[in-house]
């Protein structure tokens, strides 16, 4: 194969520069068809990248027929007719089958399996009984919420409850520009509807929610990084990529960030608002874990006033994911795009669930098992930290609040190293590649502090500790990141 020529300094991700490269020697003919490619690990020690970013491009280059995989033998160049019968498929359809892939893996049960880097606080923390004593009352009375749909921007009494809440915040916000949800992920994929046609480019925090990405990648966006500071988004970065690509959107979280656990400063938090003037970008400000935060600080919107910022958030993370219930805060207008969205896809949200939530809210049972869970939370992350401390583990910041900690060991240049061993040992890891747009290699690693007090993870932490690894070490078969070289780990 003819070199490809690729840039690490290029703002392009390795990713597109590979398919572009081969797509174009393939269609130049100067990989005629029934070409064997290098293998996946041959490919990468040869570029000097991850091998995920190998796995990616391949199979992008098979989804547009650029490429076919044989089990046992390798990939190939494809044949025209090929490519003409796949013309106009979904070109980043392998990344989001992907990530929902590890997704489904995390979800599912692994039995004694600790998921170490996974988003959500034990069972046993969450307010189970309190739960149980409001779902019991409203079974007893009767109405339509036991069998109606509900009000399609969803119950009246929890979005005035919320108008409350968030003007704890400094967010004015009437009733009519509040949009409930099956939790934060149906209001990202209701604004992301709304907004993003295919082709459209986004701007997103990198490392960040690879749920998001995967959702964007799904409805055809383009991708682009924003990288991420110990106090927010790179804003001359934002800046720069927002002249450069003209993106439509912007998605980031200003507290508590996922995977970095890193809040933004006032006045990057001025800037980022500025910047989306001068370039008429619409923000959109994702606050699930805002709960956790032990005083209300200004976030975006609460700045901008919900000008150009849409702010969605849920109480998945700190009451219950079964109950599945969330919220839009945006403009009017927009408002009433996403409700049209909203009942074209789902009719409406579950009353009876809004019912519960507004209960736990109005009667204060909410309010006191925050306060009971923050302090849980801090504790664990206080240990988290001072125990990785001890291992000489680097954190990128120390966060003051939330579940999460971005930490790494200096001696590990790629943290999906890890993983295969973490399994080994009981232990499925958060690499952070899986945070990063194109699934760019990371040393760092998402920690959940609820999760970390575990011996297994000790001992493995221990284990690892100054020491380097093998420059080649075996991806575990079990890892869904990398289910297509499971398929082809000998070619």
């Amino acid at each position: 194969m003819v070199s490809l020529g690729l840039n690490l300094t290029d703002h392009a991700p390795l990713v597109e520069q590979i398919v572009g490269a081969v797509s174009r020697q393939i269609d130049n003919r100067a990989l005629p068809p029934g070409t064997r490619l290098p293998s996946i690990r041959d490919f990468a020690r040869s570029e000097k990248i991850s091998r995920f970013t190998v796995v990616e491009a391949y199979e992008r280059l098979v989804a547009m027929g650029y490429l076919t995989a044989r089990r046992g033998a390798g990939f190939y160049t494809a044949h025209q007719e090929s490519r003409e019968r796949l013309a106009g498929e979904d070109k980043d359809g392998a990344h989001q089958w992907n990530v929902a892939s590890m997704i489904r893996h995390v979800l599912e049960d692994s039995t004694g399996l600790l998921k170490v880097g996974g988003p959500w606080l034990p069972d046993q923390w969450m307010d189970q009984t309190g739960i149980q004593s409001i779902l019991r009352s409203l079974a007893r009375k009767s109405g339509r919420h036991l069998l109606s749909y509900g009000n399609p921007f969803g119950y009246l009494p929890l979005r005035q409850q919320l108008q409350v809440k968030l003007s704890e915040l400094g967010l004015s916000v009437p009733p009519e520009q509040l949009v409930l949800t099956h939790g934060t992920s149906q209001a990202l994929d209701l604004v992301i509807r709304h907004l993003i046609k295919p082709g459209d480019t986004v701007l997103v925090d990198d490392p960040g929610y690879y749920n998001l990405f995967g959702y964007l990648r799904l409805y055809g966006a383009k991708l682009v990084g924003v990288p991420r500071n110990r106090d927010g988004p790179d804003t001359a970065a934002l800046r720069k990529l927002a002249a450069q690509h003209q993106p439509k959107v912007y998605f980031t979280q200003s507290f508590m960030q996922n995977p970095t656990g890193t809040d933004m400063s006032p006045p990057v938090m001025h800037r980022v608002l500025q910047a989306a003037e001068e370039f008429d970008l619409l923000i959109v400000q994702d606050d699930t874990y805002c709960d956790l935060q032990p005083g209300p600080s200004p976030r975006l919107a609460t700045l901008d006033q919900l000008n150009r910022v849409i702010y969605v958030r849920s109480f998945s993370k700190t009451l219950s994911g079964s109950l599945r219930v969330g919220f839009v805060a945006c403009r009017a207008d927009i408002a009433q795009h996403i409700v049209n969205i909203k009942v074209l896809s789902c009719i409406t949200t579950s009353e009876f669930s809004e019912r519960l939530v507004y209960l736990m809210l109005a009667e204060g049972h909410y309010r006191k098992f925050i306060e009971r869970l923050r302090e849980r939370v801090d504790r664990a992350r206080v240990d988290t930290l001072r125990k990785m401390h001890a291992l000489s583990m680097e954190a990128f910041v120390e966060p003051v609040s939330g579940n999460f900690v971005w930490a790494r060991f200096r001696c590990v240049e790629d943290a999906s190293q890890l993983y295969d061993s973490g399994l080994k040992d009981g232990i499925m890891l958060a690499p952070g590649a899986v945070f990063r747009p194109n699934l760019e290699p990371s040393p760092w690693m998402r920690f959940n502090v609820a999760l970390c007090s575990d011996p297994r993870l000790q001992k493995f932490l221990q284990k690892i500790s100054g020491t380097r690894l093998p420059s080649a070490i075996s991806v575990s078969s079990d890892d869904p990141l990398v289910a297509i070289e499971r398929c082809y780990a000998e070619m």
